[in-house]
């Protein structure tokens, strides 16, 4: 019997995405908590897995901000652990990491071999994340994403959605630019990925860190012109919105302006290339109101 694949997060977006696929143990709060690194290593042994996929984060951007323990608890220091432990079993890590890592003041889309410089405790704790995966001695595999959402659970098109139902006008950050990326499209990806280790074994230019984002680039105004758009075909409300800029919408961390990720590496090693994120967002919608959840 084929070991399984072990994917931590619970109920998150990336996570759920990945709980469909056969041959999948998702494991998440309480029984599998960072702050609890007890249940770190009995969730893997009772999984005993072939290969470990670590969807699970504290993603809080502000709430990092005034709460830095707790986000280095779950980025830095619960990944370490999980990372000894595949180490130790000598089998593959996939750890997804994130796009704020940068500063964003590149001009042009940020490739793996670019500075780091994450502007707040969230990006830092990710970064810090990234290099006890790789200092860890583990098969492992980082990859930074970016934009997340899918059509359930908390994120922005669902948000924009909501919001767009009872108000005739919107204001959005429109100087912010990024890679849109459904849950969906990021959780095919590493299945891609995990079907190249399954099929040629674990090869040296495997390691390290790859950008794994949807294709294409917009801005969070862009997103929410293109959502609300997609929305008008099935009846919904398309309220007017409007483009601000990032110091008109004042947060605790700092948002950069250019987070926008080259994901040729993961093309060029893996043979995989998410699908455009226009196209995935149209899906996207789509789903989210044929089950009758806008």
């Amino acid at each position: 019997m084929t070991r399984p694949i072990l994917v931590t997060g619970g109920t998150g977006q990336l996570a759920s995405a990945l709980g469909t696929s056969a041959g999948v143990v998702r494991v998440g709060r309480p029984e599998f908590d960072f702050d609890r690194p007890e249940t770190i290593e009995a969730a893997f042994r009772a999984a005993a897995p072939r290969l470990v996929v670590n969807a699970a984060a504290y993603t809080a951007v502000d709430a990092a901000e005034s709460d830095a323990d707790a986000a280095y608890r779950a980025n830095r220091d619960g990944p370490a652990i999980l990372a000894r432990l595949c180490a130790r079993a000598d089998i593959p890590l996939i750890h997804v990491s994130t796009d704020y890592v940068f500063d964003g003041l590149k001009p042009s889309p940020y490739v793996e071999t670019d500075p780091v410089a994450p502007q707040g405790v969230y990006g830092a704790s990710k970064l810090a994340g990234e290099e006890a995966v790789l200092a860890s001695g583990a098969k492992a595999i980082v990859l930074r994403t970016a934009w997340v959402y899918a059509a359930t659970g908390k994120n922005f098109v669902r948000t924009m959605l909501a919001v767009g139902k009872t108000r005739p006008r919107l204001t959005v950050v429109g100087d912010q630019r990024g890679c849109p990326t459904t849950a969906i499209d990021l959780a095919d990806a590493i299945l891609a990925i995990v079907a190249r280790l399954d099929a040629t074994g674990w090869q040296s230019d495997y390691s390290g860190v790859f950008h794994a984002a949807g294709s294409g680039e917009t801005t969070w105004h862009g997103l929410a012109v293109a959502t609300f758009e997609e929305a008008g075909r099935h009846g919904a409300n398309v309220p007017e919105v409007a483009p601000i800029r990032t110091a008109d919408w004042p947060t605790p961390a700092k948002r950069p302006a250019n987070l926008r990720l080259d994901c040729s590496k993961l093309h060029d090693v893996f043979g995989v290339r998410l699908p455009h994120w226009r196209d995935s967002l149209t899906r996207t919608v789509d789903t989210i109101f044929s089950t009758g959840s806008p």
